[in-house]
């Protein structure tokens, strides 16, 4: 049986995002790397009334902290065949789950990615997520708004980058044009657009001054979240993790690639649901989860394990 991993980019924090894996005792080294970051416990930090989850910063250290603790507690039931691949931010946490980078390295180039990002864009901006209408037009659509696709979801679903009065526009023009769903992401930065290329350079000066590891044997394939492709050239890898910052992500092909390296069962790790649902549709054959879906990481490890009884 063939695993996919799925790391979840930003938009899903909530205060219960770590439920599953807050008291696990293999886990808890990510949450103490993260605490410095963050001025607090990520754990005490999200139920804390009023705390703001979707900053840049906050949120994409968030979610790559909810990728690497998720990633120790299933590690136990791993199969002989994994491959990982993340979204947006989440791409670098599969280089901390591959075993490219380690949890205190991935957790830094988080907080550097999102000060990078900041740093380049002024405030008012953000991505939209149109679903429904055909990627070309998306396209059109955005071109003619003052914004850039981000993101190549599916054939019918994309996100777009840009200011948020455009995105407003660019929303009620695609419902207008048919779309079944247009509406503002809870993302405040054109993540993945030209908007985003000098925080691309900045970044990957930061990714060049972090070491790389050696994976160890038995380390899972690990997928480029720009497009799919295996990284097998660290150097190569490295410069598509920086480069997606300003360039359009397809997470379409992504998911064609897990398919193609015979993935039968896979998990999504992170917050929420989003990667798991787009999974189902892409990998019909596919046994798909998210974490949240199980109430104990006993659970999630079975499920896992059970894969093994799955027809080929």
């Amino acid at each position: 049986m063939t695993l996919g991993v799925l790391l979840s980019g930003q938009g899903g924090q909530h205060p219960e995002m770590f439920a599953l894996t807050a008291g696990a005792p293999e886990a808890e080294a990510v949450f103490a790397a993260a605490a410095p970051l963050l001025g607090r416990d990520p754990r005490d930090l999200v139920r804390r009334p009023g705390a703001d989850l979707h900053g840049n910063r906050t949120g994409q250290i968030l979610c790559c902290v909810a990728a690497l603790a998720g990633w120790r507690v299933i590690a136990p039931a791993l199969p002989a065949r994994t491959a990982v691949v993340g979204y947006s931010v989440g791409d670098l946490a599969a280089w901390g789950c591959a075993g490219r980078l380690d949890a205190g390295a991935v957790l830094r180039l988080a907080a550097a990615r999102a000060e990078a990002m900041d740093a380049a864009c002024p405030e008012g901006h953000g991505l939209a997520g149109i679903r429904g209408i055909p990627l070309a037009r998306v396209a059109d659509l955005a071109a003619a708004h003052g914004c850039h696709l981000a993101i190549r979801n599916a054939a019918d679903s994309a996100v777009a980058g840009g200011p948020r009065a455009a995105l407003d526009a660019l929303c009620a023009a695609a419902l207008a044009g048919g779309a079944l769903r247009a509406v503002l992401l809870p993302v405040r930065t054109p993540s993945h657009t030209p908007l985003l290329a000098a925080a691309a350079a900045r970044f990957r000066a930061a990714l060049e001054a972090e070491p790389l590891d050696r994976p160890g044997r038995g380390a899972p394939r690990l997928l480029a979240g720009l497009d799919g492709t295996a990284v097998f050239d660290a150097e190569a890898g490295r410069a598509k993790l920086a480069r997606q910052v300003g360039e359009t992500l397809d997470w379409a092909a992504c998911l064609v690639a897990l398919g193609e390296f015979g993935a039968r069962r896979v998990l999504e790790l992170g917050p929420g649901h989003a990667l798991a649902t787009m999974a189902r549709d892409a990998l019909p054959e596919a046994g798909v989860h998210a974490l949240a879906d199980f109430r104990s990481a006993d659970g999630v490890r079975r499920w896992i394990a059970d894969a093994s009884r799955d027809p080929v």
